[in-house]
This record gives structure tokens, C-alpha cells and sequence, in this order.
């Protein structure tokens, strides 16, 4: 009687061990969503453009230098007038929704600057009035946002 009840006791006791936990799918989601790097994005925002780009680093590149050379060409044609100089390096806090809408978020520039170029604000959100449309990040084969910054290097004599 003795290894019998020893028997049923062990296989009682052990029979915890071969249950299987149940969790939710809800469970499981949040799990991987908290496990992706968001801010590490598989193909960078691009312009049809810059379609002959192969890695993802000469996608954003493309794309920078994009916005630099149409920022530079709307910046050429603006009148600047300063009573001193200025030379600033600004930052463009550019936001790209997963639909690819272009908006910029902040913009970052020395209280001098500002004093010196008061429109300067309004000058560098209208240069930007003209994109051609936007082909968003991709992040495991979904559109994501992104936010990334743009340094603008402003130098008026």
C-alpha cells in the first residue's frame, strides 16, 4: 500500500508541471509591441526620387539631401536683412505620419537669431510648402511615423 500511495503522490504533485499557462493574444501583443525598437525603422521616409538608393542609409541620405537642396533654393530667394551677423546651426524637428503627411514639429534656433530674422520661422515652414509626395517609414512591413532632425546651418553677413 506504501508504493501506491508514494505512486499517487508523485504523479499528483507532478501534474503541475505538464499544465500550459494560458495568455491572451492581448497579452502577446503588447509583449512584441514592447519588444520592437520603433526608433530603428526598416526603409527611412523617401521621395520617389530617390528610388535609385539601394541601403537604408542612402534612402535617408537621399531624403535629407532632398529637403537641404529645397530648403537651400527657398532660402536663396528670400531678401534677408540683419543688423548683425548671425551665424547659427537651427534644428528642424520634422515629423512624417504613417500616411506620409510632412509637418514640422519645432523649430530650435538662438534667441538672437530669432531677434535678428523674426520671419524666419514662417520662412522655413513655407519652403517646405512645395514636397512632392511622401512614401512613409516602414517598419515590419507597416507604414509607421517617424520624427527625426534636420540641422539648418544659417551663416548672414
Amino acid at each position: 500500500m506504501k508504493p501506491f500511495l508514494l505512486v499517487f503522490l508523485i504523479l499528483l504533485t507532478s501534474c503541475d508541471y505538464f499544465q500550459s499557462k494560458k495568455v491572451s493574444t492581448e497579452q502577446l501583443l503588447e509583449e512584441e509591441m514592447q519588444a520592437i525598437n520603433w526608433n530603428d525603422v526598416d526603409d527611412y521616409p523617401t521621395f520617389s526620387d530617390c528610388d535609385g538608393a539601394n541601403t537604408n542609409q542612402d534612402k535617408k541620405a537621399c531624403f535629407e539631401s532632398y529637403l537641404h537642396n529645397l530648403l537651400a533654393s527657398h532660402l536663396k530667394n528670400q531678401i534677408i536683412v540683419v543688423t548683425e551677423d548671425v551665424s547659427d546651426t537651427i534644428i528642424l524637428k520634422i515629423h512624417i505620419d504613417k500616411k506620409g503627411q510632412f509637418s514640422i514639429r519645432n523649430i530650435d534656433m538662438d534667441s538672437m537669431t530669432q531677434a535678428q530674422i523674426p520671419q524666419l520661422d514662417s520662412i522655413l515652414r513655407h519652403s517646405f510648402d512645395s514636397l512632392p509626395k511622401i512614401y512613409p517609414a516602414i517598419k515590419r512591413s507597416q507604414q509607421v511615423a517617424t520624427e527625426f532632425s534636420l540641422p539648418v546651418i544659417v551663416n548672414i553677413n
